[in-house]
This record gives C-alpha cells, sequence and structure tokens, in this order.
C-alpha cells in the first residue's frame, strides 16, 4: 500500500522460520528470523510478498516489506475511526485485525465496514 511518508517500499529477502507462509501475511522478526506476526509480538517486520509451502526453515527465504510507517489494507467487518489501536488476529492466508488489548496497530483512515481498514504498525511493536 505503501509508506505515510511517500517514500519508496522497502524490500528484502528474510529467512523464514515458519514453514509457510501466504502473500500478505504480517510477520515478526524472532532470533533472526521471520515467523507469523500475532498479537503483543514487539518485533514485527512488515507484510511477506510472495506465497511459500513447505519451505526449509532456517534456510529458505521470501520477500518482505517492511518499514516503521508501511501502511498496510486488512480486511476488516467493522468500521473503523482514524487513530483507533487494533489487535493483529488469524492464521496465515486468514491475517485480519480485531479489538485491541495489545494495540498492534493503528488506524490511519476512517472505513465501513464494507472497506480494507488500513493500519500501519504502532511503534511500540514495531522492530526498531
Amino acid at each position: 500500500m505503501g509508506r505515510l511518508s511517500g517514500e519508496p517500499d522497502l524490500i528484502q529477502k528474510m529467512t523464514i522460520a515458519d514453514a509457510a507462509f501466504a502473500k500478505g501475511d504480517l510477520v515478526n522478526l524472532e532470533s533472526g528470523q521471520i515467523d507469523l506476526a500475532a498479537t503483543g509480538d514487539s518485533a514485527l517486520v512488515g507484510v511477506v510478498l510472495e506465497s511459500i509451502s513447505g519451505g526449509t526453515t532456517g534456510t529458505d527465504q521470501v520477500e518482505v516489506t517492511y518499514a516503521p510507517d508501511a501502511v498496510f489494507a486488512v480486511y476488516d467487518a467493522n468500521a473503523r475511526a482514524v487513530g483507533a489501536t487494533l489487535d493483529i488476529s488469524g492464521a496465515t492466508g486468514a491475517m485480519t485485525v480485531t479489538t485491541s488489548s495489545n494495540a498492534d496497530v493503528i488506524v490511519i483512515a476512517d472505513s465501513t465496514a464494507d472497506e480494507w481498514t488500513l493500519v500501519t504498525f504502532n511503534a511500540n511493536h514495531f522492530l526498531v
């Protein structure tokens, strides 16, 4: 979706810690490898740009878009208001957002239940 700053997307190949990812999955960095993001993770990196199934953990790599100001469009069947905090939810290929307890992401634009929810990482959860 781009970045809040308007700068170009940053893309890097990263080594996988999970054998499967779907394009669009949010990921977290654990011990130098990416795994599927979960609410409360404190080293969120970005979004996987390609799907992989049956990958060799610790060896195979996938492209990830990353930046602290990256903007992501997330399926969410609820209306959201700009500034709301939400949690990451879901499994690979079915990631979404839900009611906030850990404030993983922040809504950057109002949306209806029929629209994609635009979010960026909460600074407390992005890999610094």
